[in-house]
């Protein structure tokens, strides 16, 4: 073990939320950040579809950011086809994605870090536990390990938090496993696909066409998740996808909360964003928009060095949280089977797109 350091803020996990929060911390802050994420080639790489939904771009645009090219990939689509295999029903809803990727969108994010933040890539925190009025966080790095401690510890680790399970060892968030694998692109026309069919899932699946590379992939209960997407996969090619063989895999734990109990923002000197915090879209999964404004609001806090910094995050962040509960809201109209079935036969808020012939 190394010697032990003193940190103001420890953030474990630097996607969107932490990068974020990292970057807008006063930079009087003594600050550590700690992320399995690095620039090498064979870096960690969060498995995602790399859609960036239009509440997202509107975060973006109150932070006054524009992407880089670097980060966007083709090519951009602008309709969803989505489909209920079993209920032969298909329909296409317009909506304004833009397709990044999403590994380069995440380093993007972590350059914009002041260097004021001292950045721990390629590293994994191991271990966090309280003594006295500070936190041990172990964490390993080249396959040594260390010591640090820190006043606040902020959970920005996503689904499989491991400051979440120290701060809230009994609650725990209900979580699917996301698989998705990559393929060549070999249709005609390149399209985005939504795909609920509740023998496979009773969430949803997915499809995004990216640089000349095929996705597929689906958010699955744990119980024979790998044999629902090759279910999923079967079910597809018979319904004119084009996949052959696929390229590579990539799996990891989504979080499906259910209500407002699976939501936490933070208790004594440990806070928690983004997903880790329970913030993800119970719909579409999606969850950069979330990300982004909740580390927004914890940086208003932390930075306004106030008492009382746990009673007034919960409080920034009702508006995330009503919003989330209309999600819930939603939800039956996507994933009930009779209900989707109603919406999608009627057409509301459809658009019609021309085929070419042979299509």
């Amino acid at each position: 073990m190394s010697e032990i350091f003193q940190y103001d803020i420890a953030i474990i996990g630097l996607g969107p939320a932490g990068a974020t929060l990292a970057r807008l911390l006063n930079r009087s802050f003594n600050i550590i950040a700690i992320d399995k994420k690095s620039a090498t080639s064979d870096s960690f790489r969060k498995p995602c579809g790399g859609l960036l939904a239009t509440d997202a771009q509107k975060a973006l645009s109150k932070f006054n950011l524009t992407l880089p090219k670097k980060v966007l990939v083709d090519p951009q689509i602008f309709a969803v086809k989505t489909m209920d295999p079993k209920q032969n029903l298909l329909r296409y809803y317009q909506r304004f994605y833009i397709n990044l990727d999403r590994h380069k969108f995440d380093m993007w994010l972590v350059s914009l870090i002041p260097d004021s933040v001292e950045i721990k890539s390629g590293a994994k925190c191991l271990n966090i536990r309280k003594i006295d009025d500070v936190y041990e966080i172990t964490y390993s790095k080249d396959n040594t390990a260390y010591k640090i401690t820190a006043k606040y510890v902020i959970g920005a680790d996503g689904s499989n938090s491991v400051v979440r399970k120290m701060l809230l060892p009994k609650r725990k968030i209900p979580q699917y496993i996301s698989i998705q694998q990559w393929f060549r692109e070999k249709h005609q026309v390149p399209f985005f696909a939504c795909v609920f069919d509740k023998d496979i899932t009773d969430s949803y699946c997915w499809s995004v066409s990216k640089d000349g590379y095929f996705i597929l992939g689906g958010a699955f209960p744990k119980n024979n998740c790998r044999q629902r997407f090759d279910l999923l996969k079967s079910k597809l090619n018979q319904q004119g996808f084009n996949l052959g063989e696929p390229l590579k895999t990539e799996a990891c734990l989504v979080s499906m909360p259910r209500g407002i109990r699976d939501f936490c923002v933070g208790q004594d000197q440990m806070f928690l964003v983004g997903e880790a915090a329970g913030f993800i879209s119970p719909t579409s999964l999606e969850g950069i928009s979330y990300a982004l404004n909740s580390a927004y609001e914890l940086a208003k806090v932390l930075n306004s060095k106030s008492g009382n910094p746990v009673g007034k995050i919960r409080i920034r962040s009702i508006p995330m949280r009503i919003k989330l509960l209309f999600k819930y809201m939603k939800a039956p109209f996507m994933y009930n089977s009779f209900l989707r079935k109603l919406v999608m036969k009627t057409g509301i808020h459809s658009i019609d797109v021309l085929m070419e012939e042979g299509d």
